[in-house]
């Protein structure tokens, strides 16, 4: 039955790591713009506590969330909200307690079950997690046709890499055996550190230890996204011209050369 609703649905990428600060939210923020650019119907899934994407996405707060889909305290559709800059089902500060309140066999699939519901109405669904393998991650990879894994050129990252993957194995043994890992991105780099550039290497290695590959696209370090976060606008919108800007679009046209 799974099987035959994955296929109906639109593609659905999770971005996941539990480390913070690697550009999970400026990541789906970014693929999700630029799909929709490329013409694509997308769907943005704040599936973080923090609500950076919600905030960028200019969600507005008080209505329904995320945290209500996976509580199964409304349908799906009602906490679809349409913005300005596209279609997003956003966070709240509640879902920080998911962990605990969400303890009923099955609690896996919640997220999985409600995009179900939305059929064909997307293209492309893109998933922002919270820097943990919580429940909400869980839910993510478990409703994910794929995932990205954004990281910084840094040793703390090959550990995270590992773990991550560790818990993605759980995953496709347990609820979702289709589960891929689109790819590896470096994020915030830094072309003249040498050091970088070392540790780019290091992970290019590591994804193809792991079955995946490191995108051909970095997104270099730079200002704008910083700008951009502090007056709650799209990176795109706010600086095109910046280099991460036009790392992304780099990125998201590498994306779709699979899709």
């Amino acid at each position: 039955m799974y099987t035959k609703h994955h296929r109906q649905m639109a593609h659905i990428t999770a971005i996941a790591l539990q480390k913070g600060g690697t550009g999970k939210s400026t990541t789906a923020h970014a693929l999700g713009q630029g799909l929709l650019k490329a013409g694509k119907k997308v769907l943005f899934i704040d599936l973080d506590p923090q609500g950076n994407l919600s905030t960028t996405m200019q969600a507005t707060e008080g209505k329904y969330s995320a945290y209500d889909v996976i509580t199964n305290r409304v349908s799906v559709k009602k906490a679809v909200q349409h913005t300005g800059y596209g279609d997003i089902i956003p966070a709240s500060p509640q879902l920080s307690g998911t962990d605990l309140e969400v303890t009923q066999t099955g609690k896996e699939y919640r997220i999985r079950e409600a995009l179900a519901q939305l059929g064909q109405l997307y293209d492309f669904m893109v998933i922002d997690t919270p820097p943990a393998l919580g429940t909400l991650t869980i839910n993510a990879l478990t409703a994910a046709s794929g995932v990205i894994i954004p990281v910084q050129a840094e040793t703390y990252s090959i550990q995270g890499i590992t773990q991550l993957f560790g818990t993605i194995d759980v995953v496709k043994n347990y609820c979702n055996p289709g589960l891929l890992v689109e790819g590896i991105l470096l994020t915030r780099f830094s072309n003249r550190a040498i050091l970088s550039r070392d540790m780019a290497d290091v992970i290019g290695e590591t994804a193809l230890k792991f079955g995946t590959k490191l995108y051909r696209t970095a997104i270099r370090e730079g200002i704008a996204v910083k700008e951009a976060q502090a007056v709650k606008m799209p990176l795109l919108r706010y600086a095109p011209e910046s280099n991460p800007a036009k790392d992304y679009d780099q990125f998201v046209a590498e994306y779709l050369e699979n899709h």
